[in-house]
């Protein structure tokens, strides 16, 4: 019988998945101790909670909003100074390769960090690209090595946005020259050779260390969940036109040209509705607005609110690792247009359509069929209704322990 890693060490830049990771592994009795930058139950961003929400700046907000949940604070090491000159480097930084060399010199610095700190319990646990080191002397060490990757690899992802750069000219700053991306992704495929489980948010992902020649056998994918608080009861309302729905940062990441042209095609049939900050150019955003309903970024508090508003949702990704978006959208009982880039775990035809990247005919074919078909539009809401037991966040848990 294969010895079970009883306590995981996590060590994460940033409050990836809301601090997720930890939050599972010390509910389950598996967390030894978590290492992370900036934390809100730790030194002078502990202090800043002091300051009356009212009166805090977005970026304080930010920050005093990184709040392990859950996670005592004994089982916390908080390396504030780094995060606070990792937030200084990144705002000086001129230009990609600038911030490149910031990504590579704080993932370098922290794990360097915590192995001042010294390696505890029988594992570790990093994230793509901000391990390397931990994984190399755990690995050396003899403990269980696991690493996540959140994202399709870098090199897939840098080939598939300059595609669409070149598709799409206008829209975004052409992506400058970097000089330091090929160290960033020689480090990325450099921890997967030192993890025992790749951890996966889906097979886009998984796929996508294949394509890099990636131990692709080491490679688990375990799809993500979100909180309960993601749920719309009531579906039966669709009155033309029909309500879409997008949620995301507005670029060429999240595929917004082809949310735009079908937006055109079905215009007077269909209104669409985008949530979510803008990266596009002032050109780009013109020309969105004629036919878009562009929001711009709301409070996390106020997203169940859109949910409740749209008929369909629709995600026409180019990249991701597993978009938390499609999780809520079918938990709150809307139907998911998404492309297998999206990583979601739509099931095409049930709760749902999955369309290739690109092919705005079939997006706007599976919108027409849901537009012109009430009673297939219930059936898909009732199925991705049923679908939020897979989608919350117990069901995650329980994925991912077991895989551990």
């Amino acid at each position: 019988m294969q010895q079970q890693t009883k306590h995981l060490m996590v060590a994460q830049l940033g409050a990836r998945h809301h601090y997720a990771i930890p939050r599972i592994l010390h509910q389950a009795d598996r967390l030894e101790h978590l290492y992370t930058d900036l934390c809100a139950v730790k030194g002078l961003p502990q202090i800043l909670q002091l300051i009356p929400q009212k009166l805090q700046s977005p970026s304080i907000a930010r920050l005093t909003g990184r709040v392990p949940h859950g996670v005592p604070t004994n089982k916390i090491t908080a390396f504030t100074k780094l995060g606070f000159e990792y937030t200084q480097r990144l705002r000086k930084a001129n230009s990609a390769s600038e911030q490149t060399q910031v990504f590579l010199w704080a993932n370098s610095t922290f794990n360097q960090l915590v192995l001042k700190q010294g390696l505890q319990g029988d594992g570790v646990y990093t994230f793509n690209a901000a391990g390397l080191e931990i994984l190399t002397t755990a690995k050396q060490r003899g403990l269980k090595t696991i690493m996540e990757q959140t994202i399709a690899p870098n090199a897939i992802e840098y080939q598939l946005l300059q595609e669409e750069q070149e598709l799409h000219p206008g829209w975004e700053e052409p992506m400058p020259y970097d000089a330091y991306r090929s160290q960033y992704i020689e480090r990325e495929q450099q921890e997967w050779e030192q993890a025992n489980i790749i951890l996966c948010g889906s097979e886009f992902v998984r796929d996508g260390i294949q394509k890099c020649g990636g131990p692709v056998s080491r490679c688990v994918v375990v799809p993500y969940g979100v909180d309960t608080r993601f749920h719309v009861p009531t579906r039966i309302r669709y009155q033309e036109p029909l309500r879409v729905l997008t949620v995301g940062t507005v670029g060429l990441r999240k595929g917004i040209p082809y949310v735009l042209e079908a937006a055109k095609r079905l215009k007077g049939l269909a209104t669409f509705r985008v949530v979510g900050p803008t990266q596009i150019s002032a050109k780009a955003i013109a020309m969105l607005q004629e036919h878009v309903e562009l929001l711009g970024q709301v409070p996390r508090s106020q997203i169940t609110e859109h949910y409740d508003w749209a008929d369909v949702f629709l995600l026409p990704s180019i990249c991701e690792g597993s978009a938390g978006v499609t999780y809520e959208a079918l938990a709150c009982g809307l139907p998911v247009i998404a492309t297998p880039n999206t990583g979601s775990i739509v099931r095409d035809g049930v709760d749902g359509y999955i369309v290739p990247i690109r092919d705005c005919d079939r997006l706007v074919d599976r919108l027409e069929t849901l537009r012109t078909s009430p009673n297939r539009l219930h059936q898909m809401q009732q199925a991705a209704i049923e679908q939020a037991n897979v989608c919350n966040f117990s069901s995650y848990t329980e994925r991912l322990l077991q895989v551990l």
